[in-house]
Parts: structure tokens; sequence; C-alpha cells
């Protein structure tokens, strides 16, 4: 298995259009990485870089050392897995894992072990004489997921291979693959998804995209607790951060803020002096919003417009004076609170975060 390093790469297509943009970023042997971001944001382009798929228009990718630019895919040591499964419909399932290894003529006997390992590794044993068109489609991204591991890659890569699947069968080939990088930990692999739920579950560490450009690398929950901008706060999190302009009143290790309601808060998040009187941007996740029981607890307040009970959870959308989006408040269960009531909200200091006017997080 092998480490990887990107130093500043970039790709440029032919009409001069710029679409990622000095990527540096290292990777360890037998992490799981996933790449993920907004439609557009360059990681299925990053990850055919990788692959050897797209040419490399500046700054070099190393693979255990090799700088491996200009040397083509079959010799990268890279198994892929895509999104559209990609089998061969009149051979078997058994064929469709071993032709890998038939072409590189590879002895019979080896083929077999290999197969049936990957096969049992898969949970594929009882359908190895079926065709394609006999399988699920959560099937079909398993043999697909065993073509790549009896290659015994360097690196396996994932281009949103649960896309095509239905909620169901998502979570449950997820299982899987977590199953499968746990049976093979030295394994290094890199997935592609818009998909903020696998990204969390699956993830040793995140590379959240946007614009070709990487907003911040780190494990899921560093990007959920102390993500470093605006974009991150609000990508990271189901519903996303509320995020809402205030001005920073009095800087220091308990700064005091002003909302646009008029309403004022004090952080515990160190704010240099200089900052004192410049405007920036408070945020709260849905979660952290509860409902305040006193007075002096409340944060923000405002006439409920919509709810939405889940059930398992409750989310008021708040209309609070003085600022332009709803306030999304996340409570557990089902409460009695109906559109029009007034609700008050509060959330635990240590829960609140907040950005300067270029929209990046001051730390806490």
């Amino acid at each position: 298995m092998a480490d990887l390093k990107l130093t500043n790469v970039k790709k440029v297509y032919a009409n001069q259009v710029e679409v990622m943009r000095d990527i540096n970023l290292d990777i360890k042997k037998g992490e799981f990485i996933v790449f993920v971001g907004p439609s557009g944001c360059g990681k299925s382009t990053l990850l055919r870089m990788i692959s050897g798929l797209e040419e490399i228009s500046g700054g070099t990718l190393e693979i255990d050392g090799q700088v491996v630019n200009d040397i083509p895919p079959s010799l990268r040591g890279i198994a892929m897995v895509f999104q559209s499964y990609a089998l061969y419909p009149h051979m078997t399932v058994y064929d469709n894992m071993a032709f890998s290894l038939q072409i590189a003529k590879v002895e019979k006997g080896e083929i077999d072990k290999q197969v049936r390992r990957a096969a049992e590794m898969l949970q594929l044993t009882p359908y190895l004489d079926r065709l394609p068109k006999a399988l699920s489609g959560g099937q079909r991204q398993r043999v697909a997921i065993g073509r790549a591991i009896v290659r015994r890659p360097k690196v396996f890569l994932f281009d949103e291979p649960l896309s095509n699947l239905d909620a169901a069968l998502r979570v449950a080939t997820r299982m899987e693959i977590a199953n499968l990088k746990e049976s093979m930990p030295d394994s290094t692999m890199i997935y592609v998804t818009h998909d903020q739920v696998e990204a969390m579950t699956l993830a040793d560490r995140i590379v959240l995209l946007s614009a070709g450009n990487i907003e911040q690398v780190g494990s899921p929950l560093e990007l959920y607790e102390r993500p470093q901008n605006v974009f991150v706060a609000k990508f990271i999190g189901s519903p996303a951060m509320n995020i809402l302009p205030c001005t920073i009143l009095a800087p220091g290790a308990q700064t005091r803020i002003a909302l646009a309601n008029g309403h004022q808060v004090s952080v515990p998040i160190d704010v240099p002096a200089a900052d004192q009187g410049k405007a920036g941007f408070f945020g709260v996740r849905p979660e952290h919003l509860l409902l305040a029981q006193a007075e002096d607890e409340v944060l923000l307040e405002g006439e409920v417009s919509f709810v939405e009970s889940l059930g398992e959870a409750t989310l008021l959308y708040v209309q609070v004076p003085g600022v332009e989006d709803m306030v999304i408040a996340k409570q557990t269960g089902t409460l009695a609170i109906h559109k029009g009531e007034h609700v008050r909200l509060c959330a635990q200091p240590e829960k609140l975060h907040l950005f300067n006017e270029q929209e990046h997080a001051y730390r806490q």
C-alpha cells in the first residue's frame, strides 16, 4: 500500500479554464480519505488526475516517493471503482472479478485464490456463477469493488460508488465499505462523494473542496466542531449552521458582539483588539439551539414561521427580527409548538462560532 503526495497540482483545460488550483495534500498509507464538496467543485477531476485518466497540468503527484505524472494509469498500481459498476454483462461474477488477472497472465490457481478470497470478504460467494443482470444494484457494486480488490493495488479509488443505489441500499453498502476498510487496514483508499453523511461516517480525514480549492482538511469531527470558514461551517452538518451578521463590540478572551437585531452576546472566543468595531459573522448549529427557560439565557428570539415534525426531531424555522435568513432550531423529539408562536432560544457558549469579515473563523 502507498503514500500519496500532491504538490501544487493544478488542472487547466485547453480553453484556459483553470478547474484545480495549487492542490497540496499528503495522504498516508492506510488512510481512508474522502473528497467531498458541492457539484462542480473538482472532486472527481482530482480523483481522475490521481488515477491517470486526466492529465496533470502543473505540479507533481508522488506515489511512494515516485513522481507518476507521466506514468500511464495501468502502471500506477491503482484500482478504481466507478459510479456505473462497468461490469461485463456476458461474464459471470467470477469471470468479471478474474478478468484483470487473466489479462495479466496470472497463474490459474492464484486467480482462483484471489477471486474466492475477495468474494468471501464481500459476501459474494453464492453469486459467483451468476450474470450481473441477476444481481441487485448493491451486489453489482460489490462485484465492482471485488474486481478492484483482486488486483492488490497500492491505492483504491472510489468515484461516487453509492450514488446509483436507493436509500436503503446506500446505507447497507456504506456499512460494507466500512467493514472492508477494517478488514484491509493497510489499504489506502480515496473516496469521492457529494453526500456529507458518507463523508462523516467513512473518512479518517475529509478533504472539503470548493471551486477547485481545498477549503479544509481534517477528521470529520474537526470539520464539524472547528470549521475554518463560513463555507465549511455551512456545508458540514444538516441542517446547515445558522450564520448571522454581527459587529465586534469588545474583543478579548470573552468577546462581546452585537447581532443585527441589536441583541448583545458574549462569546468565549479570543478576537484581536484590532478587530474592534468590525463586521463579522456569528454561527450556531441548529442542534445546539435549545428552548430557553430563563430570561438571562436568551440568545435569539422570534416568531415560528414553519415547523417540520420528523418524529425523532422537530425543526423550528424562526424569523428573528433584524435577521434576513430564517434561523433553524433542531429540537429532539416532538414538540407542541405551532406556526406563529413566539420562541426564545439559547445555546451553550462553547458551541458558538465567530467569523471575521473575510468569513474566516476566529479560534476558540
